[in-house]
């Protein structure tokens, strides 16, 4: 049996490693997010000028210095998301950005995969990056003016093996509902002390990628598992989680769109 210091010890280094920004790096929902005014969504056309929309848009973002990006953004959006793309390339160089396209929607939006990993190193640790997201673009004059995201949920470990976990956490839910947000280890701890905790972002911490502070408890060996409660109005949730153990650290990020009917879901 582990004592407890062997499970806590890790948070005073991550603490000290990342400071306020820990989660703040995982906040990946606002960087291809821009603020959407009142625009007509205007139709992407035939399903290759799409492909050849989006793939110029990965090739952008995977290049060093994201050369390309701002000739894909309209002007007014342009330097919104810029900053954001910079400061999470400060905080992972190394990421890789997979993107895929659907065929356009009835209204001219364009569904989106995002798929993103990184590493980045501090302090002799190790940190690895694992991002999904689901979005709709939307297009003006051929260029990107904004975007609907419909998913999104992110991964950050430390650890000296691979952690596998698995987010129980659905993607979206009713207005005043209850829900689970469950963040399931894959591989059993056996007599391994386990801490954890959950915490709602506002839409500020979103926007600006700041960090919470989240209270640690001691769980059970199995993971976090937490009931909620969906606000009584429609629009988003996001949590963010972690889990701390002798192994390492894992961060988690997740979205939940809060919907008014049963077909939204």
């Amino acid at each position: 049996m582990l004592a407890t210091v062997d499970v806590l010890q890790p948070l005073s280094r991550i603490g000290s490693i990342l400071g306020r920004s820990s989660l703040g790096s995982l906040m990946l929902g606002t960087l291809l997010s821009v603020a959407v005014s009142p625009l007509a969504w205007a139709p992407v056309g035939a399903s290759t000028e799409g492909q050849e929309l989006v793939g110029r848009l990965e090739q952008a973002l995977n290049a060093p210095d994201q050369a390309g990006l701002d000739d894909l953004i309209v002007p007014q959006q342009r330097d919104q998301l810029l900053l954001r793309l910079r400061r999470f390339a400060q905080r992972f160089p190394n990421a890789r950005w997979r993107l895929s396209v659907g065929s356009p929607l009835a209204d001219g939006r364009l569904p989106v995969g995002v798929a993103i990993t990184g590493t980045t190193e501090k302090d002799d640790l190790l940190f690895s990056l694992d991002a999904r997201q689901q979005l709709t673009l939307i297009t003006e004059g051929g260029l990107i003016s904004g975007q609907e995201l419909r998913q999104d949920q992110s991964v950050l470990a430390s650890s000296r093996e691979p952690i596998a976990v698995t987010l129980l956490i659905p993607d979206a839910v009713l207005t005043g509902s209850r829900y689970d947000v469950d963040v399931v280890l894959d591989e059993p701890l056996g007599d391994a002390l386990l801490a954890g905790g959950l915490t709602g972002l506002t839409p500020l911490q979103v926007r600006e990628q700041r960090s919470p502070d989240i209270q640690l408890e001691p769980l059970g060996g199995g993971g976090l598992f937490k009931s909620v409660q969906a606000p009584f109005q429609a629009g988003v949730q996001t949590w963010a989680a972690m889990l701390v153990h002798p192994d390492g650290v894992i961060t988690v990020t997740k979205q939940v769109r809060v919907v008014n009917e049963q077909s939204e879901l």
